[in-house]
């Protein structure tokens, strides 16, 4: 064997050796084991569902008219009945809003309302509350509201204000096994 193969099989095994001890030094010191999605998790703390909704069908939402505009709950309620979200009776706001929209929601809704957000091409108030249960949606429509977003429009709307966030204060609700 000549010295120029000696010496490249001794580079190689360096080289393996090398990549083994590497492997093993990444795996022992590896801050990742045994983190789970909710572990740790402070007792009593609400569980957010951050999970974007796969059909509208699945988002109930209620619009509250928070202008002078007569009938204008009514409508953004239809528009959004057209797209195929779930409606419940529109009414009227307390206050009035100089914005938008406005879009309370709870731990339960949080992806859902990722998705009403796109639609007012998240230009939209988002009101987070911890008390707030169940699975309804409040929209109030303000002022400033001209129309809902093309699906187009969502769709990219959806991609700059990019995947929901857990809240602060709540937890990550654990993903369903079946789905």
């Amino acid at each position: 064997m000549s010295f120029a193969r000696v010496r490249a099989l001794v580079v190689v095994g360096v080289l393996a050796v090398a990549a083994v001890v590497f492997v093993i030094v990444a795996l022992v010191r590896d801050s990742q084991g045994g983190t789970t999605a909710g572990g740790g998790c402070p007792a009593g703390a609400p569980m957010a569902d951050v999970g974007l909704p796969d059909d509208p069908a699945e988002v109930t939402v209620k619009v509250l008219n928070g202008t002078g505009t007569p009938g204008l709950a009514e409508s953004v309620t239809n528009e959004f009945k057209n797209r195929r979200f779930t409606t419940q009776k529109p009414g009227e706001s307390k206050s009035k809003l100089k914005g938008v929209a406005e879009i309370k929601y709870g731990p339960d809704t949080v992806g859902k309302a990722q998705l009403l957000r796109a639609y007012f091409l998240a230009q939209s108030k988002m009101t987070y509350s911890a008390k707030r249960k169940g699975g309804v949606i409040e929209i109030v429509i303000g002022n400033q509201f001209r129309q809902l977003a093309t699906t187009t429009e969502v769709n990219q709307s959806l991609v700059e204000v990019g995947e929901p966030t857990v809240p602060p204060g709540a937890c990550l609700k654990p993903a369903d096994k079946d789905s």
